[in-house]
């Protein structure tokens, strides 16, 4: 079973409810109902369509979830997804932006210069040269990256890549795509 047929059985409420009663120790229809607070019928309709793809085991009242399932089909989607688009054509700044951006977004500040350094030039390349930001519109780009903007907005003016006069920023260092 695939991960994406998991995720569409449990997307049913029901469903979803009766994998939790059986993942938390319910041994039984009544007892998934007693821990779900689903009426009997609608439980017995849950755990008839999971016993069907597979997985819950049932034996007249009693079920059982085939939890090894779930994981196997996690670790099957896992290997079966391509690998991520390199954040840098420089596989050691790769490595590093690798290290640190999740999902479009910046995990953590790098605590090492030479790292941060790395992330921060990544990083100032939303900001146009030649184009004036005001700080509510800075906080709000670099918001999108990471929560604690205050921080960015220093490191980037401290290590040159943005200049700050007056409340208005503008993009001073960092390598530009031409």
């Amino acid at each position: 079973m695939d991960a994406a047929t998991i995720a569409g059985l449990l997307a049913d409420p029901a469903r979803l409810k009766v994998v939790a009663a059986l993942a938390l120790g319910a041994g039984s229809i009544e007892e998934a109902a007693e821990a779900s607070g689903l009426p009997l019928k609608e439980v017995a309709l849950a755990a008839r369509r999971l016993s069907r793809a597979g997985l819950v085991h049932r034996d007249g009242h009693l079920l059982a979830l085939h939890s090894e399932r779930f994981g196997a089909a996690a670790r099957a989607a896992a290997e079966a997804a391509p690998p991520p688009e390199p954040l840098s054509d420089d596989p050691a700044e790769d490595a590093v932006l690798s290290a640190f951006v999740r999902d479009g977004r910046l995990a953590s500040i790098p605590a090492h210069r030479g790292k941060r350094l790395v992330v921060l030039g990544h990083l100032v390349r939303v900001f146009e040269p030649g184009v004036r930001y005001p700080e509510r519109e800075v906080n709000g780009l670099l918001a999108v990256w990471y929560p604690d903007v205050a921080a960015l907005r220093r490191y980037l003016v401290d290590e040159g890549l943005l200049t700050r006069e007056a409340g208005v920023y503008w993009r001073s260092g960092g390598y530009v795509d031409v």
